[in-house]
């Protein structure tokens, strides 16, 4: 009888406790977690290309695949090259929902060890500082994804949705072994979902304050043009007016001094409105301006934009720089053939033939050849604002952080294309990051690369809160 009670008592007392939900999170011992999975990512090279053998991805993967799995995680390893495989995890909900894909990518950008003051793969800590490539891209989400699968397991959270992660290879230039193998036909049910976090989004953290979160929800496609001119080959002590460099030269040039038209989506357009509440009131008007349609007005906040804040006005368009010339081989020899590459950020809705048949009326000349150059092109789609992920993220931004959320079209290019032209939403997010960093060289790509160890802290506890408040059961 008393066993029975006891029973009971174990039973209604368990009940009670499901009821109230999951017991609360200690975020010391977490971060003290993340400490130790972060540095032990930091600690691997896994640089693409890689700079010892085996390869690149794979000793990451086979650290997280031993995490997760020894927290009762399934994996699949899935690979087009055995060194560089890309790593699935699924927790699985109830499905009223669709899944929720968390994506981060293991390898890194190469290094010049000569250039690095502190071992690039030492994980260093340094006055509230972590150093070593990989801190600030993407380790840093590698690290909040698999703390939060390990936190949901461990929580018992009930979710609406699967949540999946894909932990993916060659982001930094060679997709073929990421993203584009996992969107193929046969691979891609494994990671469908409807929604998406992944890199490409941060808050800005100006003199030790977070002043807002920039979030990514699309991204312009890159393009290349080829310009190449033709002329008489001769020798260099006899002038030309048929000279090809120099009409290579004035192409360049016209195309360099041109702008091409300003264009505005729910991205852009959001972006600048709400970047104008918060801006001094100087800066603020020049925002409201380049929205504004009197062309006299948009013109001079575009012209201030291209000299002061070349970012912004890429923004805006379909941004050209010209980056490479190929031409001449001897000092006195006039060369036939010469070539210019164009690097091209097409706006997501650019009709490409409509801009190719705009550059070449730029360039106005017939002896010189516009065509698209080789290039991959990544595939073009955008994310709402008005989705219940969206609203999520600007929740816990306000809650952790309490700053606005400015949405953000990049102007260079993630892997989140892949998924968003095949119907995902996709949101890219990041920790907080100084603004001194990147002119101090302490930024992504960079010889010192390094993340703020408490904006790590912070930045896993927000990410958390996101997944739980668009996955657990309602």
């Amino acid at each position: 009888m008393r066993r029975l009670l006891l029973t009971s008592f174990i039973a209604v007392t368990a009940g009670v406790v499901s009821a109230q939900g999951p017991a609360p999170i200690d975020w010391t011992a977490v971060d003290a977690e993340t400490l130790k999975h972060f540095q032990a990512l930091v600690q691997i090279d896994s640089t693409d290309p890689p700079t010892t053998p085996p390869g690149v991805e794979k000793p990451v993967v086979e650290y997280l695949k031993s995490v997760l799995e020894g927290a009762g995680i399934p994996t699949e390893t899935i690979a087009l090259d055995g060194n560089r495989p890309n790593l699935v995890a699924r927790l699985k909900g109830n499905g009223k929902k669709k899944p929720l894909l968390l994506m981060a990518h293991t390898d890194t950008v190469n290094i010049d060890p000569k250039k690095w003051s502190l071992p690039p793969f030492s994980a260093t800590r340094k006055d509230g500082y972590i150093y070593g490539r990989g801190t600030v891209d993407d380790k840093d989400n590698v690290a909040a994804t698999l703390v939060t699968l390990l936190l949901l397991k461990r929580q018992n959270v009930p979710l609406d949705r699967d949540i999946i992660a894909l932990f993916e290879a060659g982001e930094e230039g060679a997709v073929k072994f990421g993203i584009d193998h996992m969107v193929q036909s046969e691979r891609f049910p494994k990671i469908e979902a409807e929604y998406c976090l992944a890199e490409g989004g941060s808050f800005n953290r100006e003199k030790g304050k977070v002043t807002f979160a920039s979030i990514q929800t699309l991204e312009k496609i890159p393009r290349a043009i080829t310009l190449t001119a033709r002329g008489t080959a001769g020798h260099g002590s006899v002038p030309l007016r048929s000279n090809a460099v120099v009409k290579l030269s004035g192409a360049v040039s016209s195309v360099a001094k041109w702008k091409p038209p300003i264009s505005f989506n729910e991205t852009t357009a959001a972006y600048f409105k709400r970047l104008a509440t918060i801006a001094p009131q100087e800066q603020a008007d020049r925002y409201r301006a380049i929205l504004s349609t009197d062309p006299k007005v948009q013109d001079a906040a575009d012209e201030y934009m291209l000299d002061n804040e070349p970012r912004h006005a890429s923004t805006i368009r379909t941004s050209i720089s010209p980056t490479m010339i190929q031409a001449g081989y001897r000092t006195n020899v006039i060369p036939s053939e010469v070539q210019a590459t164009l690097d091209v950020r097409m706006m997501p809705d650019q009709d490409p033939a409509a801009f190719l048949e705009m550059v070449k009326k730029v360039v106005n000349d017939p002896s010189v050849d516009v065509s698209w150059g080789a290039r991959d092109v990544r595939p073009s789609g955008t994310s709402k604002l008005n989705t219940e992920m969206f609203a999520a993220i600007e929740a816990n931004v306000k809650k952790h952080y309490n700053v606005i959320t400015l949405p953000t079209m990049s102007t260079g290019a993630t892997d989140m294309a892949y998924l968003r032209a095949k119907g995902v939403q996709c949101y890219g997010v990041g920790p907080a990051i100084d603004v001194e960093d990147g002119p101090l060289g302490f930024g992504a790509h960079s010889d010192q690369e390094r993340i703020n160890e408490s904006e790590l802290f912070k930045f896993v506890r927000y990410y958390h809160d996101v997944v739980v408040d668009v996955a657990r059961a309602r």
